[in-house]
């Protein structure tokens, strides 16, 4: 989030008289090679280009991440609908776009083990 925002800072800081361009620059780089360091040496006991190469070989997700997908995708859903929108129709998208991610997250194949 902050190496995009940064990004975007920069950008703008071309066309925009006051806004520097070298600083917010150097800052996305920094934190997009931040990010791509945490992707390839697993970072924090987790290697997520190692989980991406498992999903891609059997296309199935852990038990235990299709639980936490759902859970918190319908918690934000259902706090949205109830104590933030107060249009129908955007309630109604909410709940239909929670419904079609629902659905593309249970298409995938279980896989019982983390491994």
């Amino acid at each position: 989030l902050i190496g995009s925002v940064s990004l975007v800072l920069g950008v703008a800081g071309i066309f925009l008289p006051l806004l520097p361009t070298t600083p917010f620059l150097l800052l996305a780089a920094a934190m997009f090679f931040r990010v791509r360091r945490v992707l390839t040496d697993g970072f924090s006991g987790t290697d997520i280009s190692v989980r991406t190469t498992q999903f891609r070989e059997d296309r199935s997700i852990p038990l235990r991440a299709k639980i936490v997908a759902l859970s918190l995708l319908w918690l934000t859903s259902l706090h949205c609908v109830v104590l933030i929108f107060d249009s129908w129709w955007l309630r109604a998208a909410m709940l239909a776009v929670a419904l079609g991610v629902s659905c593309y997250i249970l298409s995938f194949k279980t896989r019982r083990n983390a491994d």
